[in-house]
């Protein structure tokens, strides 16, 4: 089976929360649902966090041992730097 990570960075944890009437309701676990049950024969992570630091130590945790990573950073411009750099 394909294992997929997905690393959202900051602020997406309050997806659903945060001006619902602008981003809806609909918090990120329950897309995360809706893609587990689309692909079922994939393996799909998922990993949040606000600090950058964290987001490239779990890059670096999962880049040998999974088929891919999708990435949303956000505005992390370092991040963004370091991983076009790679």
């Amino acid at each position: 089976m394909k294992k997929i990570q997905i690393i959202n960075g900051p602020n997406l944890n309050l997806l659903g929360k945060r001006e619902p009437a602008i981003y809806g309701s609909a918090t990120f676990e329950d897309f995360l649902n809706k893609l587990r049950e689309k692909y079922s024969g994939f393996e799909i992570s998922y990993f949040q966090n606000n600090v950058e630091g964290e987001l490239i130590n779990k890059i670096h945790e999962v880049g040998f041992d999974f088929d891919g990573i999708i990435i949303n950073a956000g505005h992390i411009r370092t991040l963004l730097l370091q991983l076009v750099m790679l």
